[in-house]
């Protein structure tokens, strides 16, 4: 009897256990996330290929427009140059003829770098960039030309 007995408490402790609520364990564990983004500047710069009325003058001319991208969180830089500093000609006896040039709405001479600030990043901004020349009848006769530049850079 007595293996019965045994078999009988081995049959109950069994049970017990088999019935008894499993001990919950946890565990957790970390993911981390990491992305960067580069810091990307571009200029999309469109020449409206003008002839410009020396004699007569010109009142804000529309001679480019720009398509500024610029994804820097502290803004950037729009620089315009010019190549000559003024209309210049090759001519004999010809007289550089001055300008003022606007680019969104801020004028500058060319003589000094135009320098448009924008203080946060923007993605796809137009803007054009004019040119006003006052009227000479006394201008010399030839072919007067410059060259702007304009440049984009992150602060």
């Amino acid at each position: 009897m007595t293996k019965i007995a045994a078999t009988l408490a081995a049959a109950v402790a069994l049970a017990a256990l088999a019935s008894a609520p499993a001990l919950a364990q946890s565990a957790t564990g970390t993911i981390q996330l990491r992305g960067s983004v580069a810091q990307s500047c571009t200029i999309q710069v469109q020449d409206m290929n003008q002839s410009l009325n020396l004699v007569n003058g010109e009142s804000n001319r529309e001679v480019g427009r720009v398509v500024e991208t610029c994804n820097s969180g502290t803004g950037y830089n729009i620089t315009v140059a010019s190549a000559n500093k003024a209309l210049t000609s090759n001519a004999s006896g010809s007289v550089p003829v001055a300008y003022t040039l606007a680019y969104d709405n801020q004028a500058g001479n060319p003589t000094a770098n135009l320098v448009v600030a924008r203080a946060t990043a923007q993605f796809g901004k137009q803007s054009s960039l004019t040119v006003t020349v006052p009227a000479s009848a006394s201008r010399i006769a030839g072919d007067y030309a410059d060259t702007l530049t304009v440049t984009i850079a992150a602060k």
